[in-house]
């Protein structure tokens, strides 16, 4: 996966509760502080440009994104397996990953 990506999984792996798509302008912080700790970019204008744009309604780059996240793990493992892992949900209704968290190891 792709930095981007990387940290659009983070994000909602952070978040068992679910995020709506629609208010991800609210997580434009914690988006930005994962990403910019993900990746070698130095340009920090570049950075912001890109959750700019996964963060803005009207633009289809979650999707996108979600989209290849979901590739990546359907390319590694069963699909049966891998859906445990993909950002899903309902289309209006909040957006998760159903892999409980008690599996799921932070390092620092």
């Amino acid at each position: 996966m792709e930095p981007i990506q990387k940290a659009v999984y983070f994000l909602f792996l952070r978040h068992p509760e679910g995020i709506f798509f629609k208010d991800l302008r609210d997580y434009q912080e914690e988006l930005g502080a994962i990403y910019r700790e993900i990746t070698g970019r130095e340009s920090l204008a570049g950075i912001q440009d890109s959750i700019n744009k996964l963060t803005d309604p009207l633009n289809n780059s979650i999707n996108e994104k979600c989209a290849r996240i979901k590739n990546a793990f359907v390319s590694e493992l069963p699909e049966d397996v891998a859906q445990w892992y993909f950002i899903d949900g309902n289309r209006g209704e909040k957006k998760s990953i159903k892999l409980p968290r008690d599996l799921v190891t932070w390092e620092d």
